[in-house]
Protein backbone atom coordinates (compact mmCIF):
# COMPACT_ATOMS: atom_id res chain seq x y z
CA UNK A 1 0.00 0.00 0.00
CA UNK A 2 1.14 3.78 -0.79
CA UNK A 3 0.96 6.11 2.25
CA UNK A 4 -0.90 9.15 2.25
CA UNK A 5 0.37 11.94 0.65
CA UNK A 6 1.63 14.62 3.77
CA UNK A 7 1.03 17.77 1.17
CA UNK A 8 -2.60 16.64 0.67
CA UNK A 9 -2.85 17.00 4.46
CA UNK A 10 -0.84 20.32 4.29
CA UNK A 11 -3.10 21.76 1.98
CA UNK A 12 -6.06 21.38 4.44
CA UNK A 13 -4.66 22.91 7.09
CA UNK A 14 -4.18 26.36 4.99
CA UNK A 15 -7.55 26.36 4.10
CA UNK A 16 -8.85 26.78 7.65
CA UNK A 17 -6.24 29.17 8.68
CA UNK A 18 -7.58 31.13 5.41
CA UNK A 19 -10.84 30.65 6.50
CA UNK A 20 -10.02 32.25 10.16
CA UNK A 21 -8.09 35.38 8.55
CA UNK A 22 -11.09 35.63 6.28
CA UNK A 23 -13.27 35.79 9.25
CA UNK A 24 -11.09 38.18 11.23
CA UNK A 25 -11.01 40.29 8.26
CA UNK A 26 -14.83 40.68 7.91
CA UNK A 27 -14.95 41.35 11.67
CA UNK A 28 -12.85 44.25 11.04
CA UNK A 29 -14.61 45.30 8.11
CA UNK A 30 -17.93 45.29 9.68
CA UNK A 31 -16.55 46.94 12.73
CA UNK A 32 -15.01 49.96 10.37
CA UNK A 33 -18.54 49.68 8.55
CA UNK A 34 -20.39 50.26 11.69
CA UNK A 35 -17.81 52.67 13.17
CA UNK A 36 -17.89 54.63 9.36
CA UNK A 37 -22.12 54.87 10.21
CA UNK A 38 -21.25 55.83 13.82
CA UNK A 39 -19.05 59.11 12.29
CA UNK A 40 -21.33 59.68 9.05
CA UNK A 41 -24.33 60.39 11.48
CA UNK A 42 -22.07 62.50 13.97
CA UNK A 43 -21.39 64.68 11.12
CA UNK A 44 -24.68 64.84 9.63
CA UNK A 45 -25.89 65.88 13.00
CA UNK A 46 -23.00 68.43 13.76
CA UNK A 47 -23.63 70.16 10.32
CA UNK A 48 -27.38 70.31 10.78
CA UNK A 49 -27.36 71.56 14.44
CA UNK A 50 -25.27 73.99 13.35
CA UNK A 51 -27.16 75.17 10.73
CA UNK A 52 -29.98 75.21 13.10
CA UNK A 53 -28.06 77.22 16.03
CA UNK A 54 -27.11 80.17 13.13
CA UNK A 55 -30.37 80.36 11.86
CA UNK A 56 -31.92 80.87 15.38
CA UNK A 57 -29.02 83.43 16.32
CA UNK A 58 -30.09 85.11 12.87
CA UNK A 59 -33.37 84.95 14.32
CA UNK A 60 -32.34 86.69 17.47
CA UNK A 61 -30.37 89.30 15.23
CA UNK A 62 -33.67 90.11 13.17
CA UNK A 63 -35.09 90.55 16.72
CA UNK A 64 -32.68 92.71 17.61
CA UNK A 65 -32.94 94.68 14.55
CA UNK A 66 -36.29 95.17 14.81
CA UNK A 67 -36.26 96.95 18.09
CA UNK A 68 -33.62 98.86 17.15
CA UNK A 69 -35.66 100.02 14.33
CA UNK A 70 -38.74 100.59 16.24
CA UNK A 71 -36.28 102.96 18.93
CA UNK A 72 -35.72 105.34 15.83
CA UNK A 73 -39.33 105.13 14.92
CA UNK A 74 -39.79 106.91 18.59
CA UNK A 75 -37.26 109.07 17.66
CA UNK A 76 -38.56 110.00 14.51
CA UNK A 77 -42.37 110.94 15.67
CA UNK A 78 -40.99 112.46 18.82
CA UNK A 79 -39.58 115.19 15.85
CA UNK A 80 -42.86 115.00 14.45
CA UNK A 81 -44.25 116.00 17.63
CA UNK A 82 -41.65 119.04 18.19
CA UNK A 83 -42.50 120.33 14.74
CA UNK A 84 -46.30 119.80 15.67
CA UNK A 85 -45.69 121.88 18.94
CA UNK A 86 -43.95 124.58 17.12
CA UNK A 87 -46.17 125.24 14.98
CA UNK A 88 -48.87 125.31 17.24
CA UNK A 89 -46.92 128.32 19.45
CA UNK A 90 -46.04 129.55 16.44
CA UNK A 91 -49.78 129.62 15.02
CA UNK A 92 -50.82 130.78 18.48
CA UNK A 93 -48.21 133.80 18.12
CA UNK A 94 -49.47 134.68 14.76
CA UNK A 95 -53.45 135.07 15.98
CA UNK A 96 -52.22 137.19 18.77
CA UNK A 97 -49.54 139.54 16.65
CA UNK A 98 -53.04 139.94 14.23
CA UNK A 99 -54.82 140.93 17.42
CA UNK A 100 -52.19 143.74 18.38
CA UNK A 101 -51.72 144.77 14.96
CA UNK A 102 -55.57 145.30 14.47
CA UNK A 103 -55.68 147.49 17.59
CA UNK A 104 -52.31 149.08 16.90
CA UNK A 105 -50.51 148.32 20.14
CA UNK A 106 -48.15 148.78 19.47
CA UNK A 107 -48.67 150.90 16.34
CA UNK A 108 -47.02 150.30 13.24
CA UNK A 109 -45.83 153.74 12.57
CA UNK A 110 -44.07 153.65 15.68
CA UNK A 111 -42.31 150.10 15.09
CA UNK A 112 -41.36 151.46 11.86
CA UNK A 113 -39.61 154.91 13.03
CA UNK A 114 -37.38 152.67 15.84
CA UNK A 115 -36.27 150.11 13.29
CA UNK A 116 -37.28 150.51 10.00
CA UNK A 117 -40.53 149.90 7.11
CA UNK A 118 -39.54 146.29 7.06
CA UNK A 119 -40.29 145.43 10.93
CA UNK A 120 -43.17 147.58 10.34
CA UNK A 121 -44.45 145.89 7.16
CA UNK A 122 -44.01 142.39 8.72
CA UNK A 123 -46.24 143.75 11.92
CA UNK A 124 -49.01 144.86 9.87
CA UNK A 125 -48.73 141.43 7.75
CA UNK A 126 -49.55 139.74 10.62
CA UNK A 127 -53.04 140.75 9.77
CA UNK A 128 -53.63 137.82 7.64
CA UNK A 129 -52.75 135.02 10.17
CA UNK A 130 -55.96 136.74 11.77
CA UNK A 131 -57.37 133.61 13.50
CA UNK A 132 -54.57 131.36 12.97
CA UNK A 133 -54.71 130.67 16.45
CA UNK A 134 -57.78 128.38 16.59
CA UNK A 135 -55.44 125.92 14.81
CA UNK A 136 -53.70 125.32 17.80
CA UNK A 137 -56.79 124.59 19.61
CA UNK A 138 -57.53 121.40 22.13
CA UNK A 139 -59.54 119.81 19.33
CA UNK A 140 -58.17 121.67 16.37
CA UNK A 141 -56.13 119.98 13.42
CA UNK A 142 -52.42 120.47 14.66
CA UNK A 143 -53.72 118.76 17.98
CA UNK A 144 -55.44 115.82 16.19
CA UNK A 145 -52.16 115.42 14.46
CA UNK A 146 -50.27 115.23 17.60
CA UNK A 147 -52.55 113.13 19.31
CA UNK A 148 -52.20 110.00 15.76
CA UNK A 149 -48.31 111.04 16.55
CA UNK A 150 -48.87 110.43 20.49
CA UNK A 151 -50.85 107.50 20.32
CA UNK A 152 -48.87 105.40 17.46
CA UNK A 153 -46.00 105.48 19.97
CA UNK A 154 -47.86 104.61 23.18
CA UNK A 155 -50.66 102.37 22.11
CA UNK A 156 -48.59 100.69 18.44
CA UNK A 157 -44.88 100.74 19.15
CA UNK A 158 -44.31 99.91 22.44
CA UNK A 159 -46.42 97.10 22.39
CA UNK A 160 -44.85 95.66 19.30
CA UNK A 161 -41.69 95.62 21.17
CA UNK A 162 -42.77 94.28 24.29
CA UNK A 163 -44.15 91.40 22.39
CA UNK A 164 -41.06 91.01 20.56
CA UNK A 165 -39.49 90.68 23.85
CA UNK A 166 -41.81 87.95 24.57
CA UNK A 167 -41.83 85.95 21.80
CA UNK A 168 -37.82 85.84 20.92
CA UNK A 169 -37.41 82.48 22.89
CA UNK A 170 -40.58 80.87 21.23
CA UNK A 171 -39.15 81.97 18.04
CA UNK A 172 -35.76 80.90 18.95
CA UNK A 173 -36.71 77.70 19.03
CA UNK A 174 -39.09 77.07 16.39
CA UNK A 175 -36.56 78.21 14.20
CA UNK A 176 -34.40 75.28 16.01
CA UNK A 177 -37.30 72.64 15.10
CA UNK A 178 -37.92 74.02 11.84
CA UNK A 179 -34.40 73.41 10.44
CA UNK A 180 -33.48 70.41 12.26
CA UNK A 181 -36.81 68.77 10.53
CA UNK A 182 -35.92 69.87 7.17
CA UNK A 183 -32.38 68.29 7.75
CA UNK A 184 -34.21 65.49 9.03
CA UNK A 185 -37.39 64.54 7.11
CA UNK A 186 -37.40 60.94 8.11
CA UNK A 187 -37.37 61.38 11.80
CA UNK A 188 -40.18 62.06 14.34
CA UNK A 189 -39.79 64.87 16.52
CA UNK A 190 -39.74 62.84 19.50
CA UNK A 191 -36.93 60.97 18.57
CA UNK A 192 -35.00 64.66 19.03
CA UNK A 193 -34.20 65.57 22.20
CA UNK A 194 -33.10 69.34 21.66
CA UNK A 195 -31.58 71.50 25.12
CA UNK A 196 -31.07 74.75 25.12
CA UNK A 197 -28.11 76.55 28.10
CA UNK A 198 -25.87 79.46 28.73
CA UNK A 199 -29.23 81.14 27.40
CA UNK A 200 -28.50 85.22 27.90
CA UNK A 201 -31.62 86.56 26.64
CA UNK A 202 -33.27 86.72 29.83
CA UNK A 203 -30.59 89.08 31.56
CA UNK A 204 -29.56 90.78 28.24
CA UNK A 205 -31.98 93.64 27.83
CA UNK A 206 -34.17 96.08 30.30
CA UNK A 207 -37.01 98.20 29.60
CA UNK A 208 -35.84 101.73 30.32
CA UNK A 209 -38.11 104.97 31.52
CA UNK A 210 -38.03 106.98 28.51
CA UNK A 211 -38.37 110.09 30.64
CA UNK A 212 -35.53 109.84 32.36
CA UNK A 213 -32.23 112.12 32.24
CA UNK A 214 -30.46 109.51 31.19
CA UNK A 215 -32.98 107.89 28.83
CA UNK A 216 -31.45 107.16 25.40
CA UNK A 217 -34.84 108.44 23.53
CA UNK A 218 -34.57 111.52 25.27
CA UNK A 219 -30.59 112.30 24.14
CA UNK A 220 -31.38 110.93 20.63
CA UNK A 221 -34.44 113.43 20.17
CA UNK A 222 -32.01 116.13 21.47
CA UNK A 223 -29.46 115.76 19.33
CA UNK A 224 -31.91 114.94 15.86
CA UNK A 225 -34.05 118.33 17.32
CA UNK A 226 -30.64 120.18 16.53
CA UNK A 227 -30.65 119.23 12.91
CA UNK A 228 -33.89 121.51 12.72
CA UNK A 229 -33.31 125.01 12.46
CA UNK A 230 -37.01 125.42 12.86
CA UNK A 231 -36.79 123.76 16.41
CA UNK A 232 -33.52 125.56 17.12
CA UNK A 233 -33.51 129.31 19.08
CA UNK A 234 -35.89 131.77 17.80
CA UNK A 235 -34.45 134.70 19.17
CA UNK A 236 -33.58 137.65 17.34
CA UNK A 237 -33.11 141.11 19.05
CA UNK A 238 -33.25 144.35 17.09
CA UNK A 239 -31.85 147.60 18.50
CA UNK A 240 -33.25 151.01 17.78
CA UNK A 241 -31.46 153.69 15.03
CA UNK A 242 -31.10 156.63 17.67
CA UNK A 243 -31.60 157.00 21.29
CA UNK A 244 -35.36 157.33 22.76
CA UNK A 245 -34.53 159.48 26.13
CA UNK A 246 -32.23 162.27 26.56
CA UNK A 247 -31.89 160.60 30.38
CA UNK A 248 -31.00 157.57 28.85
CA UNK A 249 -28.49 158.54 25.69
CA UNK A 250 -26.81 155.21 25.64
CA UNK A 251 -30.00 152.91 26.13
CA UNK A 252 -31.99 152.22 22.61
CA UNK A 253 -35.62 151.03 22.26
CA UNK A 254 -35.34 146.91 21.42
CA UNK A 255 -37.54 144.57 19.26
CA UNK A 256 -37.23 140.96 20.89
CA UNK A 257 -38.57 138.10 19.09
CA UNK A 258 -37.60 135.07 21.42
CA UNK A 259 -38.60 131.48 20.95
CA UNK A 260 -37.30 128.03 22.02
CA UNK A 261 -38.89 124.13 21.51
CA UNK A 262 -37.66 121.90 24.43
CA UNK A 263 -38.53 118.54 25.95
CA UNK A 264 -39.57 119.10 29.67
CA UNK A 265 -39.01 116.78 32.66
CA UNK A 266 -41.73 114.75 32.19
CA UNK A 267 -40.93 114.20 28.31
CA UNK A 268 -43.47 116.72 27.02
CA UNK A 269 -42.44 119.37 24.33
CA UNK A 270 -42.72 122.53 25.27
CA UNK A 271 -43.16 125.18 22.58
CA UNK A 272 -43.01 129.11 23.16
CA UNK A 273 -43.09 132.01 20.81
CA UNK A 274 -43.25 135.78 21.64
CA UNK A 275 -42.35 139.37 20.35
CA UNK A 276 -42.24 142.42 22.47
CA UNK A 277 -41.37 146.00 21.83
CA UNK A 278 -39.20 147.41 24.53
CA UNK A 279 -39.39 151.18 24.69
CA UNK A 280 -37.31 153.28 26.78
CA UNK A 281 -38.25 154.77 29.36
CA UNK A 282 -37.51 156.77 32.64
CA UNK A 283 -38.88 158.22 35.84
CA UNK A 284 -37.58 159.68 39.51
CA UNK A 285 -38.20 156.40 41.27
CA UNK A 286 -35.91 153.98 38.91
CA UNK A 287 -34.27 156.00 36.64
CA UNK A 288 -34.15 154.04 33.24
CA UNK A 289 -35.90 151.35 32.43
CA UNK A 290 -37.68 149.24 29.61
CA UNK A 291 -41.59 149.41 29.38
CA UNK A 292 -42.99 146.45 27.46
CA UNK A 293 -45.37 146.55 24.85
CA UNK A 294 -46.27 142.77 23.50
CA UNK A 295 -46.76 142.02 19.76
CA UNK A 296 -47.74 138.81 19.59
CA UNK A 297 -47.47 135.32 22.11
CA UNK A 298 -48.22 131.44 22.03
CA UNK A 299 -47.44 128.94 24.13
CA UNK A 300 -47.37 124.89 24.42
CA UNK A 301 -46.98 124.00 27.76
CA UNK A 302 -46.15 120.60 29.02
CA UNK A 303 -47.44 118.55 31.63
CA UNK A 304 -46.57 120.60 34.45
CA UNK A 305 -48.08 123.59 32.69
CA UNK A 306 -44.91 125.19 33.46
CA UNK A 307 -42.70 127.74 31.29
CA UNK A 308 -38.70 127.98 31.88
CA UNK A 309 -39.00 131.70 30.92
CA UNK A 310 -39.59 134.67 33.38
CA UNK A 311 -43.43 135.11 34.03
CA UNK A 312 -46.15 135.98 36.67
CA UNK A 313 -49.23 133.13 36.63
CA UNK A 314 -51.39 136.20 36.97
CA UNK A 315 -50.68 139.44 35.20
CA UNK A 316 -52.86 141.81 34.55
CA UNK A 317 -54.57 142.67 31.74
CA UNK A 318 -53.94 146.37 31.52
CA UNK A 319 -51.87 148.75 33.77
CA UNK A 320 -54.45 151.05 34.39
CA UNK A 321 -54.41 150.31 38.20
CA UNK A 322 -50.89 149.63 38.44
CA UNK A 323 -48.00 150.97 36.42
CA UNK A 324 -46.24 148.78 34.49
CA UNK A 325 -42.41 149.45 36.03
CA UNK A 326 -44.49 148.74 39.73
CA UNK A 327 -45.66 145.03 38.38
CA UNK A 328 -42.35 143.90 36.51
CA UNK A 329 -40.11 145.64 39.39
CA UNK A 330 -42.14 143.22 42.05
CA UNK A 331 -42.24 140.13 39.40
CA UNK A 332 -38.72 140.16 37.78
CA UNK A 333 -36.77 143.05 38.95
CA UNK A 334 -33.85 142.43 36.90
CA UNK A 335 -36.06 142.36 33.60
CA UNK A 336 -37.04 145.72 33.70
CA UNK A 337 -33.54 147.38 34.15
CA UNK A 338 -31.06 144.54 32.26
CA UNK A 339 -33.99 141.85 30.89
CA UNK A 340 -33.48 139.85 27.72
CA UNK A 341 -36.70 138.41 27.84
CA UNK A 342 -40.12 139.14 27.18
CA UNK A 343 -41.82 139.51 30.76
CA UNK A 344 -45.39 140.11 29.83
CA UNK A 345 -45.84 138.33 26.89
CA UNK A 346 -44.46 135.13 28.61
CA UNK A 347 -46.98 135.75 31.36
CA UNK A 348 -49.86 136.31 29.14
CA UNK A 349 -48.89 132.88 27.30
CA UNK A 350 -49.30 131.49 30.51
CA UNK A 351 -53.20 133.33 31.15
CA UNK A 352 -54.22 131.17 27.48
CA UNK A 353 -51.60 128.21 26.32
CA UNK A 354 -52.38 125.58 23.84
CA UNK A 355 -52.16 122.32 25.45
CA UNK A 356 -52.12 119.30 22.98
CA UNK A 357 -52.05 116.90 25.70
CA UNK A 358 -50.10 113.05 25.23
CA UNK A 359 -48.06 111.05 27.37
CA UNK A 360 -44.30 111.85 26.65
CA UNK A 361 -41.48 109.95 25.84
CA UNK A 362 -42.08 106.57 25.78
CA UNK A 363 -40.53 103.43 27.47
CA UNK A 364 -38.43 101.32 25.52
CA UNK A 365 -36.23 98.52 25.14
CA UNK A 366 -31.99 98.81 25.04
CA UNK A 367 -28.99 96.21 26.27
CA UNK A 368 -28.84 95.83 30.12
CA UNK A 369 -24.85 96.27 29.89
CA UNK A 370 -22.86 98.45 28.17
CA UNK A 371 -20.29 96.49 27.26
CA UNK A 372 -18.96 96.92 23.93
CA UNK A 373 -18.25 93.31 23.24
CA UNK A 374 -21.86 92.40 24.41
CA UNK A 375 -23.59 89.22 22.35
CA UNK A 376 -26.36 87.40 22.87
CA UNK A 377 -25.08 84.12 22.61
CA UNK A 378 -26.75 80.81 23.24
CA UNK A 379 -25.54 76.89 23.15
CA UNK A 380 -27.75 74.29 22.32
CA UNK A 381 -27.23 70.46 22.62
CA UNK A 382 -29.12 67.85 20.06
CA UNK A 383 -29.61 64.11 21.22
CA UNK A 384 -30.93 61.60 18.20
CA UNK A 385 -30.56 58.28 17.80
CA UNK A 386 -27.94 56.73 15.78
CA UNK A 387 -26.76 53.59 14.64
CA UNK A 388 -26.74 50.01 16.13
CA UNK A 389 -29.01 51.89 19.19
CA UNK A 390 -26.68 55.09 20.30
CA UNK A 391 -27.66 57.66 20.80
CA UNK A 392 -25.58 60.56 19.70
CA UNK A 393 -25.18 64.10 21.20
CA UNK A 394 -23.93 66.85 19.36
CA UNK A 395 -22.85 70.47 20.77
CA UNK A 396 -23.40 73.69 19.04
CA UNK A 397 -23.26 77.28 19.65
CA UNK A 398 -24.19 80.97 17.84
CA UNK A 399 -24.66 84.18 18.99
CA UNK A 400 -26.20 87.78 17.55
CA UNK A 401 -23.10 90.53 17.33
CA UNK A 402 -22.94 93.81 17.12
CA UNK A 403 -20.87 94.85 13.53
CA UNK A 404 -20.95 98.67 12.56
CA UNK A 405 -20.27 98.48 8.30
CA UNK A 406 -16.80 99.07 7.54
CA UNK A 407 -17.46 102.16 5.36
CA UNK A 408 -19.56 103.43 8.18
CA UNK A 409 -18.16 107.03 10.12
CA UNK A 410 -17.00 106.79 13.05
CA UNK A 411 -16.96 102.95 14.15
CA UNK A 412 -14.38 103.20 16.38
CA UNK A 413 -17.23 105.20 19.01
CA UNK A 414 -19.75 102.86 18.08
CA UNK A 415 -20.40 100.17 21.07
CA UNK A 416 -23.69 97.71 20.79
CA UNK A 417 -27.04 99.65 21.46
CA UNK A 418 -30.42 99.18 20.43
CA UNK A 419 -30.66 102.61 18.04
CA UNK A 420 -28.57 100.97 14.92
CA UNK A 421 -29.88 98.05 13.57
CA UNK A 422 -26.37 96.30 12.95
CA UNK A 423 -26.71 93.21 14.89
CA UNK A 424 -25.27 89.96 12.89
CA UNK A 425 -25.19 86.44 13.31
CA UNK A 426 -22.78 83.91 13.90
CA UNK A 427 -21.75 80.68 15.43
CA UNK A 428 -19.78 80.64 18.71
CA UNK A 429 -18.05 78.16 21.15
CA UNK A 430 -20.64 76.29 22.81
CA UNK A 431 -18.51 76.50 25.84
CA UNK A 432 -17.41 79.98 25.99
CA UNK A 433 -18.94 82.21 28.97
CA UNK A 434 -18.82 85.56 28.75
CA UNK A 435 -18.10 88.39 26.15
CA UNK A 436 -18.78 88.24 22.23
CA UNK A 437 -15.07 87.22 20.61
CA UNK A 438 -14.59 83.38 21.20
CA UNK A 439 -16.33 81.84 17.95
CA UNK A 440 -16.41 79.87 15.32
CA UNK A 441 -16.89 80.06 11.55
CA UNK A 442 -19.16 82.47 10.33
CA UNK A 443 -22.03 80.08 8.82
CA UNK A 444 -21.87 76.48 9.12
CA UNK A 445 -19.46 74.02 7.00
CA UNK A 446 -22.56 72.71 5.16
CA UNK A 447 -26.33 73.92 4.48
CA UNK A 448 -29.34 72.19 3.14
CA UNK A 449 -30.85 74.37 0.07
CA UNK A 450 -33.87 74.69 1.64
CA UNK A 451 -32.76 76.60 4.94
CA UNK A 452 -31.16 79.64 3.02
CA UNK A 453 -34.48 79.53 1.21
CA UNK A 454 -35.88 80.19 5.05
CA UNK A 455 -33.52 82.49 6.43
CA UNK A 456 -31.81 84.46 3.90
CA UNK A 457 -28.83 86.48 4.49
CA UNK A 458 -27.95 88.34 7.83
Amino acid sequence: MRRPDDTMAQHGQAMVLGMLLVGALMAIVLRYFSFGQVVAAKSRQTHALDAAAYSAALAQARALNMLAYINRAHVAHQMAMAHLATLASWSALGGTQAMQAGIGNPPAHVIGMFFGPSHAQAYMAAARAAGLGQAAGTHAELARAYAFHDDTVHGLLTKVQAGIVNSVPQVRMAVLETVLAHNYPESSRHDAQLHIANDQWPRFLRRMPGRGPQSGIRRLSQQAQALYGFLGRRDYTERGFWPASARCPSRRNQLRRRGSTQLDGHGHWVSADTQSFHAVRSNRWIACYSREYPMGWGLVPGRSGRFAGPHEANPPADFSREAFWRWARRVAPSQILNGRSNLLANSWAMLRPKRLGGKGLPDYFDLASASPDAALRFAVTLHLPGPDGLRIATHSGAEAYFAVPPLQKKKEHAKPNLFQPYWQARLADPHANGTSGQTRSTRPAMWRPDTLSVFGEP
